[in-house]
């Protein structure tokens, strides 16, 4: 261990970033490693895994944990809680920790952060859940959706709304999928490289390289310690991005010339693949709702060194009269559930609610109902979501055009993880009537 640093304990902290102070899962993780660069590869590989596997499992550990503790889990203090989550994630996903050394450091850090009056509660449950750790009894798939919840630790509203919608077999097949360890889909930027260039750079600095066995320009890679640390990211001869978000800039099909406007672009993945599509040519506006997120368009547009692409501050669900069919494409990439993107963002099936869906749904018609009007005719507008939901899919393009029959619907595709392999991703590619100059 690097000094004085302890690791649970940086682990504690961030969970109770996450599930108490509200703050997102892979934003507070990114911020904590920023914070501990000097620490070795392998002790930042600790604390990403314990807290994303704690989160992961968090429905099983919490099972679990109520098969040996009086106090039930949505009782104890938030610290203890965290404490002991990630002490049996430990125990049952980390065969090369000793159960003995999880509790005994587990103890060390209630002590440390105040509670030394339950150092004796936490000995006594981890110790009882050691010696039975193999022989816990979990639901049966007789159970329904109790089962399938603290089998894949998904919330049992989610298993209810997945069976009734897609069947048993798909729950099993993306709750497998999202428990699965991934390597990072990037897409290279032919702009600046060819990919094999691309791969050998990758590869003399240590990073594994797989090719994607569905689009051409997508490359896997595995065994880095974070990005920015790569001198062919820093380069910018590449971006993070899921081959199902690729597949928005395949469906388009921009043309020589054409002019794009991405209406909720953050960060930039699709809009910054459209400009490289165009050749540099034509124009590509990327727009989002705060600076902050604007912010770091412009950083990844920089990087890409496009000159055909720019990044502007604008609410998607207020309209822009200077733009009105202006666009030969419109991309609207919504904000959404987020339930296709589990495996990479774990906290968000406990913060989402159907409630909150049903409030999406709403958000991402009048985006649609705003948006529309900037395509050109003859143009065309692509919806996507990275959620598998109907409500904010297909039946959302159903909604849009029996309210805009000046749009046909060319094709729409709903991926499941597991399924089709990478993210949960829904696209409907719309077409507006008429003719268009590019289009």
């Amino acid at each position: 261990m690097s000094g004085s640093v302890n690791l649970r304990e940086i682990v504690l902290e961030t969970l109770l970033l996450i599930t108490k102070d509200g703050e997102y899962s892979h934003i507070a993780l990114k911020n904590v490693l920023d914070k501990y660069l000097y620490l070795e590869k392998q002790e930042r590989a600790f604390i990403t895994r314990v807290v994303e596997g704690t989160l992961e499992r968090m429905i099983e550990i919490d099972y679990i944990i109520n098969q040996f503790s009086k106090v039930k889990v949505n009782k104890m203090k938030p610290v203890i809680r965290l404490i002991l989550r990630s002490a049996v994630y430990q125990m049952k996903y980390m065969d090369s920790i000793p159960d003995r050394a999880v509790c005994n450091e587990s103890v060390k850090l209630a002590e440390k952060k105040g509670f030394a009056s339950l150092k004796g509660f936490v000995n006594g449950v981890l110790r009882n859940i050691g010696r039975n750790i193999d022989s816990i009894s979990y639901p049966g798939e007789e159970e329904g959706a109790e089962y399938f919840s603290v089998r894949y630790s998904l919330p049992e509203w989610l298993v209810r709304q997945w069976s009734d919608a897609y069947g048993e077999d798909a729950v099993r097949e993306m709750g497998a999928a999202f428990l699965e360890e991934r390597d990072t889909c990037i897409r290279c930027n032919l702009s600046a490289a060819g990919k094999e260039e691309i791969k050998r750079s990758l590869e003399s600095e240590g990073v594994s390289v797989a090719e994607d066995r569905e689009i051409p320009y997508a490359l896997h890679i595995k065994g880095y310690d974070y990005l920015s640390k790569l001198g062919s990211f820093r380069k910018g001869y590449f971006y993070v991005q899921d081959i199902s978000s690729m597949e928005v800039a395949e469906w388009a099909k921009p043309q020589i010339g054409d002019v794009v406007i991405d209406v909720c672009a953050a960060p930039g993945g699709k809009a910054i693949h459209m400009a490289e599509k165009l050749e540099g040519s034509g124009r590509v506006i990327a727009r989002d709702l705060t600076e902050h997120k604007v912010g770091i368009m412009r950083e990844n547009i920089a990087r890409s060194g496009l000159p055909n692409i720019e990044a502007q501050q604008w609410d998607a669900s207020v309209y822009d009269e200077t733009v009105e069919g202006a666009a030969d494409i419109v991309l609207a990439d919504l904000p959404c559930s987020g339930l296709g993107v589990l495996g990479r963002k774990t906290d968000l099936k406990y913060r989402m609610t159907p409630a909150m869906q049903n409030d999406l749904v709403k958000l991402q018609r009048d985006i649609l109902g705003t948006v529309r009007a900037y395509v050109k005719p003859g143009g065309k507008l692509v919806y996507s979501t990275c959620t598998v939901n109907k409500k904010e899919n297909e039946e959302n393009a159903r909604w849009f055009l029996k309210e805009y029959p000046e749009f046909t619907l060319l094709k729409e595709q709903q991926r499941f993880p597991g399924r089709n392999g990478g993210d949960g991703f829904y696209i409907a590619l719309f077409q507006k009537r008429g003719t268009c100059g590019n289009g």
